[in-house]
This record gives structure tokens, sequence and C-alpha cells, in this order.
């Protein structure tokens, strides 16, 4: 390759790697998989190795992970988080192993499993735990304190009270907690987490802790950054050191004499890792006297001490027997694979979601094709290719008509999606029932999912008026459901009847409309009435709405079933009115736009005052707004309010305001 054409590679790779690691470690939304990025990121170091001149400054393979997040405190770390050099092969091992023992002929080994998680660093004075971070960019991580400290394998109080102590971990969500997440998300329509890895980091980056707590997070510690009060010489010593202290460490970790006991190593870890109850994305060989790592250093972005062999993705062939179709709550038809039973990653797989018609048709999958499966992270089965047609197969299409109720499905401009628009189909019903009385909807505690199953199994609730009519008699019949129960339930949806017209709005699962959009409809029209009968050209007027929102909720309401539910659910005494309340109008008419980092309110602080004095909130700068309030950082939206000459305040000068 002459220099020309590898400069302009360089150029592409430097792009694309910058992508995907936003999308990872910054947005939890990765878009391919770590065996895909790994290949890009060891093209791009040895396109560097072979024309030095490439290797620029600022190049991805200089810098650890993402960026701090804006709505956490920065923390900078004291001893930096490195990343790891991979390694793919045997070959990649014996290198690293000739390197390390051209300085140090008797260095001796430690292996242990690569945890697939969240990074973080746990601070620790005087034995109790003060502060925890995430990697960030090595340098400066993001201040996570109060999330961590609800997950309850992180000690908040040592065995030893040592005066200071940093340790390195990775906390992970477990595979039973993962799965179980995801078909929760998927029950909910939600769009679920990729992986574990995903969902951990997902889970960590929560502005509500409680959130955090619910999510059933865990930790394992690998390495000590700081300690005062203690003398480690080696890394097997500090794990059992870390370990009687209280810590969670590494589950399985192994002292080597010689690299080819390490490799003896690293093969048994990738023949076990489908049984763990956790998910690794490799092994890790580290070097075991701190002595001699400290000898040999660290690159300007990972240790020459330790390297990290990548498993590749485990895949296999198999038939597809049948394509099932699964209505969700927003009456979105899933197709979803049906395999020969396979040996997969440890596990037997005979399921995976083909996810739309696109995807179908961008493989060419058909009923009775052999294809290549593998598991994303380990854990979902997905299809990767098809390998060959069975004889007079045809290319497979989705259903015109709702397997479930027989209504006709469309497919419409735009979307991916082919949808059944029957608000009474059977099989929407238990998710749209779920959703009606989950916590931000109309709150109706005690009617989980099993619950509401067997209730629309007995035949007591076909729609969401039925819940207001329900007996103690009907719900005591239901197994572990007993007379105080019921009366708990009942008195949970009678309560349910004074929310907020807001909360009825998003609990009738009307197509795009969230949180904010049912409170923004339910203050604009002030009733149910008004709501019902505007145009989507009225709806459209509402700042923050467009073409596709507004036309989503006129279509909702023009529906007779729509139409008869709200009578119903009238007439059982559900209130149909907004119950704003407004300390004064100051703000009337006046839309606000927050950015940056707030020092005297939060976000939710700030919106709350604007709008009980009358004035609106929008997450995006336009022509329609009328005042942004930048805090610290404020970055984009700021630039785009002093380009269109919108007035700017400080906190400061919003606090007079408010006086």
């Amino acid at each position: 390759m002459d220099s020309t054409i590898a400069e302009k590679r360089a150029a592409e790779l430097r792009e694309i790697i910058n992508y995907h690691n936003k999308k990872y470690y910054e947005n939890d939304a990765p878009e391919i998989d770590d065996f895909e990025y790994d290949r890009l990121m060891q093209e791009l170091i040895t396109l560097e190795e072979q024309f030095p001149s490439l290797s620029v400054p600022d190049s991805p393979t200089k810098r650890v992970g993402g960026k701090a997040n804006a709505q956490f405190s920065p923390v900078r770390h004291e001893v930096p988080m490195e990343s790891l050099q991979d390694g793919f092969n045997r070959e990649d091992v014996y290198a690293f192993d000739k390197r390390v023992k051209d300085s140090f002929t008797d260095a001796k080994y430690v292996v242990e499993p690569k945890i697939d998680g969240l990074s973080v660093s746990l601070e620790y004075e005087n034995g109790k735990f003060v502060r925890g971070s995430t990697r960030g960019d090595g340098l400066v991580g993001e201040d996570i304190t109060a999330n961590l400290m609800t997950i309850p394998s992180i000690p908040k109080v040592l065995s030893t009270a040592l005066p200071l102590l940093e340790v390195r971990g990775e906390v992970y969500m477990p595979k039973s907690v993962f799965l179980s997440l995801v078909a929760e998300q998927e029950l909910h329509d939600e769009k679920p987490f990729k992986n574990p890895r995903n969902a951990a980091a997902g889970s960590l980056r929560q502005k509500d802790p409680k959130v955090t707590a619910k999510r059933k997070l865990d930790i394992f510690v690998f390495n000590i950054q700081r300690i005062n009060g203690a003398e480690i010489t080696g890394h097997r010593q500090s794990l059992d050191f870390l370990k009687s202290l209280g810590f969670h460490t590494v589950p399985f970790y192994t002292e080597c004499s010689n690299i080819d006991e390490a490799l003896e190593e690293i093969d048994r870890i990738g023949q076990s890792r489908g049984t763990l109850a956790f998910d690794i994305d490799g092994a890790v060989i580290k070097v075991n006297d701190f002595g001699q790592r400290r000898a040999m250093g660290s690159t300007s972005k990972f240790p020459k001490w330790a390297l990290a062999f990548k498993y590749p993705p485990e895949e296999k062939e198999t038939t597809l027997l049948d394509i099932e179709i699964n209505v969700g709550r927003t009456g979105v038809l899933t197709p979803t694979g049906i395999f020969e039973p396979t040996l997969l990653a440890g596990t037997t797989v005979s399921r995976a979601t083909l996810h739309n018609q696109d995807f179908i048709s961008e493989k060419d999958i058909r009923i009775g094709d052999r294809v290549i499966i593998r598991k994303a992270g380990d854990i979902i089965p997905e299809v990767v290719s098809v390998t060959g047609h069975a004889e007079n197969s045809e290319p497979y299409k989705m259903p015109t008509v709702c397997p479930s109720c027989g209504s006709e499905t469309v497919r419409e401009e735009g979307e991916a999606a082919v949808r059944c628009l029957n608000p009474d189909c059977p099989s929407q019903l238990l998710r749209n029932m779920i959703h009606f009385c989950s916590r931000d909807a109309m709150d109706i505690e005690g009617l989980g999912t099993a619950v509401l199953e067997t209730l629309i199994s007995k035949g007591l609730i076909k729609k969401a008026s039925d819940i207001y009519r329900l007996q103690k008699e009907d719900i005591a019949q239901i197994e572990r459901m007993g007379e105080k129960s019921a009366d708990n339930l009942i008195a949970a949806a009678e309560k349910s009847k004074e929310n907020d017209l807001s909360r009825l709005v998003f609990a009738l699962g009307i197509r795009h409309i969230g949180q904010k959009a049912a409170k923004l409809l339910s203050e604009h029209f002030g009733d149910m009435e008004s709501l019902m009968n505007a145009s989507a050209e009225q709806i459209a007027e509402i700042d923050g709405f467009g073409e596709i929102m507004a036309k989503s909720v006129e279509e909702f309401f023009t529906l007779p079933e729509s139409r008869e539910l709200i009578g119903l659910l009238k007439d059982c005494g559900v209130n149909m009115k907004s119950q704003r309340e407004t300390v004064d109008n100051r703000f009337n008419g006046i839309t606000f736009v927050l950015t940056g980092t707030l020092s005297r309110f939060t976000r939710s602080e700030a919106s709350a005052i604007i709008e009980e004095r009358g004035g609106k909130v929008s997450s995006s700068v336009s022509k329609k707004t009328g005042i942004v309030l930048a805090g610290e950082d404020a970055g984009s939206k700021l630039v785009k309010a002093n380009a269109l000459g919108i007035r700017v305040i400080t906190e400061q000068e919003f606090e007079e305001m408010i006086k």
C-alpha cells in the first residue's frame, strides 16, 4: 500500500472509530460488536506502525474511552485508568511474552477473566467509601457515587480502616438480570439493551439512583490503584488482600509460571464462558510482580505489563424452521425465527428475533434456509447470514393481516415496522394494561404483570375501564392475593381516578406520545373533550410538537374504540381535566430552553418553577424559543440561541426574574 492510499484509509478509520467510541462509551448504544470494533482498531494500529507519519496526536489509538458526561461532576483520576492492549491469537500472546521476558526473564503471570461491564474507581478514606467514578477518558471521569452506593456488593465500610485505598473494578449486570430486564423492556415495547455491558453502563448513568438500585448491578474489583497502610508486592497478593477487606474480586485468577500455562488458562476460561453467570469479553494476562510492572511502565494508552486476549464470537450453522409473528403493545408485528436447536456459547438456541421486514429482506432470509447464528455479547441470539436457500423457497413477506385479531396491517412511510392499528387487538391487551397501570402512567400499585395476566385470562379485564369495575372477590380469588391485597389494589385504583389529565393521556399509549408530550397536551387543551376534538393543525401549534406527533394524536381520538374507552373511563369517575396549578402568569407565552450544567437548581426544579409561572420548557432551540437559561459548559444550544438572537440568561438573572 502506498502512502497516499494509507493516509486516506487511516483518516477513514479514525472517523469510523471515533464515531463508534462515542456510541459505545458516551451513549451506551453500540452499533457494531466488539470483534468488529477490535478489527478496525487493529487495522489502524498496523497502518500507523507501517507509516509513522500517520500516527497523529489525537488518534483513537492513543486515547482511552470517551468523555465525561456533563450531567455528572468531573473527577480527575490521581492514577490514570488505562486501557489494555488487545491480542487475538496465540502469536499475539507469545509476542507479549517476548516483550516481557526481554526485561524480566523470571516474570510470572496472573490470568483472570475480562469482565464486560463499566470500569469504575472506588475511593476509601479511613476505611469508608467516599467517592466513586467512571473511567471517562482515563484521566477525567464522572462522579457517580450516589449510584454506586446502591450496589450491595460494594462495601461501604472496609474490615480494615486503611488511611487511603483506591481500587478499580468492573460494574456488570448478571446474565439472568439482563435477560429479565430485556423481557420487561420488550413487554413495554421499549428498545431493549443490546448486551449486559450497555445495560450496566446505562443503569449507572441514571440521574435517579433509585432507577440504578432496581437494576440489580454487581461488581468485581480487580486492581489496587493507590494504597496507604499496607505493603502489597504482587497482583495475586493484592486480589487476596482485597477479598479479605470485603470486596468481590474477580471470581477466579490463576498464577502461571510461564506463557504456556497462561495459554492453557486462557483456553479453559474460553471454554467455560457460556456457563458463567456474568458476561466476559476475553481473558487478561498480567505480570504478577508490582516492581517489574513499574519498571516496564506504560505507553500513552495502555500498560506494557498486561494483555487482553479477545475471544472471537462463536458462530454455528443451523436451519430456520419457521417464522413466528408476535404483536407488541403498540401493535408492532415482530418476526421471530424458530431454529433447529443448536448449542451455542454454552446454551441451546432455538429462537432469535428477525427484527423487521427490512432486516429479513436485506439478508434474504427464507423459511427452510441454512443460516449462521451467533450470540451478540454471548447473550442474545442473532442471525449473521444465510448460507443456502431451501429448494423452492420464496422471499418472506410480513403478513398483511394481524395474526391475533385479523385486522389489516399497515406499514407507514418512513417506518420499518408493520403494525396492527386495532386498539382492541387481544395480543396488545396485556402490554397495554401493563403500561396503563405503570408508575409513570396511572400508577395503580398492585396491578403488576402476573396479576394482570390472571385477570385477563379470567376475562375480568378486556379494556382499561374494567380495572375500575373490579370487585374485591374478583381479586381475592387470585393466588397469593388475599382480602388485604384486594382492598389495597381497589384503593390504589380508586386513588388513580384523581390523577392529572396528563397521566391519563400518557396511559392511553398514543403512538409517539411520551410523558412530556402528554403533559403539554394536557396543559394546552385543559380537558379531555377539547383534546379529543382538536385537529392535527391545532396540536402542531404546541411548541415541541411536529406533524407526525400531531397526526398520531388526531388519528387516535378519531377511532370509535378510543372515544368509547374515554366515555367508559369518564363514567367510572376518572378525572378528565388538567390540574396544573400556577403561582402566577409572569412567563405566560414564553418558551424556555435549559442548557449546560445548572449549579443553583436541578433541571427539574427550574422546569417546575417556569411552568408554575405560566411558561413552557422545550428541549430544543427554535425561533419559538423566548429565553435560554444557560449554565456552565453550555454547548450547541447556546451557539444556536446566539445565532438566532434569542435572549440568554444566567442562573443569577433567572433568580431575579422569579423573586
